[in-house]
């Protein structure tokens, strides 16, 4: 039992995601597993974002760098090699953990940078991409079934980075960062160093987003630099971490769950269609001017005794 007061809120979390994603199982419904496969994804692309922005105050706009790595290294495998799909997914993790590690913060300004060099990478198809001939799924029971792994795996992986974050966040590597986030200078004076924190924190924050990637494009059978490297995805990343509260541990998925509602409200409309990036910008700055904190920050400084409970 005091366990689970110690915990509650992070098991409460997970049992309402893992509860929600499994409607769609119960009901057999496809379309609905559709729509929240996409929350799972961006839920987990805005909770590894805020493992570096909102753990250390630095803002990333080419986070999407890992996602489109993931999917291209897993694919590479997957058709070239015939790997299974679960050991291709983590060892294509793995590269852009290096990656994130060899090259550090530099990598954040280099997703242009990344999508050329694919784009010329005879190996991944270059700027045609890759696809799979529909025979793969064949060792998955078909495609129905396959996308159906897909969809538990995303859970998988979502469930995963909210652990992860959550874990980050209540040790002592945790206040590190957050030391570095209000005051770098402060920090090192009691010892932290900044840069090995940082780095570490973006190597971590790597992980998750290269899993998305490879489940995401393991689904649709195809991978091409754009939807790869998709600037777009970065900036909702962003907007969805803003949205429901940086720092967080709810507010990623808060976010990533409302903000895919307002895009399939867009979506479905057909004069705001096209409309993504602005829409993306003007909720970004609406946030930025009028609910600083997002919506768990919000909660948490107009209720204080629920601060305890609310994270």
């Amino acid at each position: 039992m005091s366990r689970f007061r110690e915990h509650g809120f992070l098991l409460s979390l997970l049992g309402v995601i893992v509860a929600a994603a499994a409607t769609p199982l119960l009901l057999g419904n496809p379309s609905l597993r559709e729509e929240l496969f996409l929350v799972l994804m961006l839920a987990t692309l805005a909770s590894s974002l805020n493992i570096i922005m909102g753990y250390t105050g630095y803002v990333s706009f080419g986070h999407i760098v890992f996602f489109g790595l993931g999917g291209y290294f897993a694919f590479y495998l997957m058709q070239t090699y015939q790997w299974n799909f679960v050991a291709a997914a983590l060892t294509a993790a793995l590269p852009s953990c290096v990656i994130a590690l060899l090259i550090g913060m530099p990598i954040l300004r280099l997703r242009g940078a990344t999508r050329s060099f694919v784009n010329n990478f005879d190996p991944f198809g270059g700027a045609v991409g890759m696809f799979f001939n529909f025979s793969v799924y064949d060792a998955y029971g078909g495609a129905r079934n396959a996308a159906q792994l897909a969809y538990v795996g995303m859970l998988a992986v979502a469930l995963a980075t909210i652990v992860t974050s959550y874990a980050i966040k209540r040790s002592k590597f945790g206040l590190a960062l957050l030391a570095i986030r209000e005051d770098q200078d402060v920090a090192m004076v009691v010892g932290v160093r900044p840069a090995r924190a940082k780095v570490t924190a973006y190597v971590i924050s790597a992980f998750f987003p290269s899993l998305a990637g490879a489940i995401f494009f393991f689904k649709n059978g195809i991978i091409e630099p754009g939807p790869a490297f998709d600037l777009l995805r970065s900036i909702e990343a962003l907007v969805m971490v803003m949205l429901g509260g940086i720092g967080t541990l709810a507010g990623p998925v808060i976010g990533a769950a409302l903000y895919e509602e307002l895009r399939g409200l867009l979506i479905t409309n057909e004069t705001l269609s096209s409309l993504h990036l602005f829409v993306a910008g003007v909720v970004l700055l609406v946030v930025v001017l009028f609910v600083t904190a997002g919506i768990i920050g919000t909660v948490r400084q107009r209720f204080p005794p629920l601060r305890r409970y609310v994270q």
